[in-house]
């Protein structure tokens, strides 16, 4: 029998929400210190500039009151659960031909300003968060949406940082519900009990089939920092780089993750 499949994760929507503003601010103030030749810096993100992936991440939370706006979906079920967000991302490819970012909105400062007011006005502090949203890879409860924000948000903090060399803080609920949803991912995607994926302060998952572990010392332990486990699920670093620079703790003949990274680009 294929390995049972774990009660997905529940995250609060007040905290979630307050998470996603939070590191949306850490953002924005280093935005409105940039100058005209650090925006025009190139990224790890083929063709994209800093000005183009400032207004990417802008236009990436505006999404959600873009989607507030429109008919909810019919439920009482989402067509796409938190689970399925990053496999559905990851099938999205970025048409080429596309217009930059930034292309249509050069004032960044205002842009900022109107996402943040429109998401104020738009998503409620209180509440289940049930609504449903038609978003892109289709409907999803707004919570769950919002989990995905702190995904966009802490990946491209760390985009940023590595273009600029700048220290853009994290905000700590943000990358903790970055952190679990990526290692949830990992385990829904290999689901088992053999291998024992560690990101302390925030996750702890069990994947990959064969002998389970039930006590004591797990026999294939992989454990590593939150920032670099977000970096190997989003293909910014190799697991095999990471290893040979110590950045990932690999024991036990099981514990190889290279077959399963990146989990979405």
């Amino acid at each position: 029998m294929p390995p049972a499949k774990k009660r997905p994760r529940a995250y609060d929507h007040l905290r979630t929400r307050t998470a996603v503003l939070a590191q949306y601010a850490h953002v924005r103030d280093a935005v409105a210190a940039l100058t005209p030749q650090q925006l025009d810096r190139p990224t790890r993100l083929g063709d994209w500039t800093v000005r183009d992936l400032v207004a990417h991440i802008a236009l990436g939370l505006g999404s959600v009151s873009r989607d507030l706006a429109l008919p909810e979906p019919p439920g009482p079920k989402p067509a796409t659960t938190l689970l399925e967000w990053p496999p559905a991302v990851a099938a999205v490819v970025r048409d080429p031909e596309a217009p930059a970012p930034a292309a249509d909105r050069p004032d960044l400062l205002a842009l900022y300003g109107e996402v943040e007011a429109a998401f104020l006005a738009d998503v409620p502090a209180s509440g289940p968060g049930d609504r449903l949203l038609p978003t892109r890879v289709g409907s999803m409860r707004l919570t769950d949406y919002l989990v995905t924000r702190t995904v966009e948000l802490i990946v491209h903090t760390d985009d940023l940082n590595e273009a600029l060399g700048l220290e853009i803080p994290y905000d700590r609920q943000a990358l903790a519900a970055c952190t679990r949803l990526l290692a949830d991912t990992l385990a829904d995607r290999a689901p088992g009990g053999s291998v024992e994926v560690r990101v302390p302060p925030f996750a702890v998952v069990q994947c990959i089939g064969g002998p389970k572990h039930t006590r004591g010392t797990p026999p294939n332990v992989v454990e590593t920092s939150p920032l670099t486990w977000i970096r190997l699920a989003t293909g910014r670093t190799e697991w095999a780089r990471a290893l040979e620079e110590a950045e990932v703790s690999a024991s036990g003949e099981r514990a190889d993750l290279a077959a399963l990274l990146p989990l979405l680009r």
